[in-house]
């Protein structure tokens, strides 16, 4: 069952935990989220719309909840957030970790540019278990920023698989965010 945006309009760190175990769709691949982050613009100096900070880069971020914030990372990598709670509010979560459901075989055409047969130990381990990972897994790039989660190209879906025991614990790499370092917002299972 495809989420509706009443899934996404509630509080960020409540939809973080809830996310996990969903299953992201992006055209004809299908992966479960595994690990997340939450980011909250008002309070959270690691959120790139601190103190409700609006640019062209973080505009997203203001949209109301069930949109894709996408943004590029070291100058090769992009992230995908889901922006989360009303319009205006600026927050999202970002997906940190996946695992493969559904048309692998694609993944590691858009990850690697081989044929899952012909991957290493290395490759598989390693195919989506990072934010960069994958977005490239999946080919979600800057096109898709701003994007619906409520149309056909890329949403979510409840399967009903259950987690059974969620963790959580310090959001990773954002060492720069003073007192915003010790929350502890990152959720995985």
């Amino acid at each position: 069952m495809k989420l509706d945006k009443s899934f996404y309009t509630r509080d960020t760190l409540e939809v973080a935990q809830d996310l996990l175990g969903k299953v992201l769709v992006c055209n004809d691949i299908k992966v479960r989220i595994r690990e997340v982050e939450a980011y909250i613009g008002a309070i959270d100096k690691a959120a790139h719309c601190y103190g409700q900070r609006r640019t062209k880069r973080t505009e997203v971020m203001f949209y109301e909840g069930g949109h894709v914030y996408v943004y590029m990372i070291y100058g090769m990598y992009y992230c995908m957030n889901i922006v989360t709670g009303n319009a205006d509010e600026g927050s999202g979560v970002l997906l940190r970790g996946v695992e493969p459901v559904g048309n692998i075989d694609a993944m590691f055409v858009n990850r690697y540019g081989i044929s899952r047969e012909i991957a290493s130990k290395y490759q598989i381990k390693n195919l989506c278990n990072g934010p960069g990972k994958l977005t490239k897994a999946l080919n979600i790039t800057k096109k898709d920023n701003g994007r619906s989660l409520l149309g056909e190209r890329l949403y979510l879906e409840d399967d009903h698989f259950v987690v059974k025991q969620i963790q959580k614990g310090k959001r990773i790499n954002i060492d720069y965010a003073e007192e915003a370092v010790d929350f502890e917002w990152r959720y995985y299972y």
